[in-house]
């Protein structure tokens, strides 16, 4: 998935807080359930508006973005 498909930024949804795309789920509550030892499917059952594509292409994507960066300071 492409970040278009995964994230919206508007600042006419949720102030402009990155969401994803097609709700009004903040991306960083994926972040903050994962932190607190929940897992994906867990968050899913919490926020039914968010599918398990655009949560699994989240971390996907933060993976590739950040192995790019540190293979670029390497």
């Amino acid at each position: 998935m492409d970040v278009k498909d995964l994230i919206e930024v508007d600042p006419e949804k949720m102030g402009g807080t990155p969401v994803f795309n097609g709700t009004r789920v903040p991306i960083k509550h994926l972040f903050d359930y994962l932190e607190g030892g929940d897992t994906v499917e867990v968050f899913l059952d919490h926020f039914p508006t968010v599918t398990r594509a655009q949560a699994l292409g989240l971390l996907e994507l933060s993976r590739e973005t950040l192995l790019s960066q540190y293979e670029v300071a390497t």
